[in-house]
């Protein structure tokens, strides 16, 4: 079996925009994320890097191009299926933690196994194990609005890791954070990362955090290109 975990192909999108016309976000991005591997994704504001995350993420379709996720050709399938795949095999992690506040940091984490079918006691399990790896398992019981800005991402990673994905996407995950609370945040997602094998694309505009990564890659006038 392929150690490939997602794979783009030519792949394109375009927006229409009011009078301006059509925007070519992406013009047949090209990318190959093997297991275990880390890529980092740096470009301006504007420039389509969260449509890219939407797009190998499922949560967008491209216009053209292929989207291929651990050996299974994505485009084209029905809802059921990519809805299937994106619950299945990838995690998302965003700038604001958008957990849900009346549920404990815990919960949070549990919720999305318990609708994956996963049993309570695997499930809080699980969890309390993410917790101890990004150093908040003593703020389990603790409702989003009693945790710092840090502790509430890391409470976001474990959550987007719950249902243990094969692909991470992250759009800049420590981007509304102050820079030291940023590097010990995105040291704890690393590790996260690295601990469970997974594969990650993180978009950053912060180059020293984005240099721990085993590749750095700009989206330029629509196309990946090495750093």
């Amino acid at each position: 079996m392929s150690d490939v975990v997602l794979r783009l192909k030519q792949v394109s999108k375009t927006y229409k925009k009011g009078l301006a016309g059509e925007v070519d976000v992406l013009r047949g991005v090209d990318l190959t994320l093997s297991q275990g591997e880390t890529v980092a994704l740096v470009a301006p504001s504007g420039a389509g890097k969260s449509t890219l995350l939407h797009v190998a993420g499922l949560l967008d379709a491209p216009d053209a191009g292929q989207v291929e996720i651990d050996g299974q050709i994505l485009t084209g399938k029905s809802d059921r299926k990519r809805t299937v795949a994106r619950r299945r095999d990838v995690g998302f992690v965003y700038q604001f933690h958008h957990l849900l506040p009346e549920f404990s940091a815990l919960e949070n984490i549990v919720l999305p196994q318990l609708a994956n079918g996963v049993s309570q006691n695997q499930a809080t399990s699980r969890a309390q194990d993410l917790l101890a790896r990004v150093g908040v398992d003593h703020r389990a019981d603790h409702r989003p609005a009693a945790l710092s800005g840090g502790e509430q991402q890391r409470v976001a990673f474990c959550r987007a890791l719950a249902n243990a994905p094969k692909l991470l996407l992250a759009d800049e995950p420590t981007g509304n954070l102050d820079p030291a609370t940023s590097d010990q945040v995105f040291t704890a997602l690393m590790d996260l990362v690295k601990g469970t094998g997974l594969s990650a694309v993180i978009a950053t505009h912060n180059m020293e955090l984005a240099a721990k990564m085993d590749r750095v890659l700009r989206l330029q006038d629509g196309v990946l290109v090495a750093v």
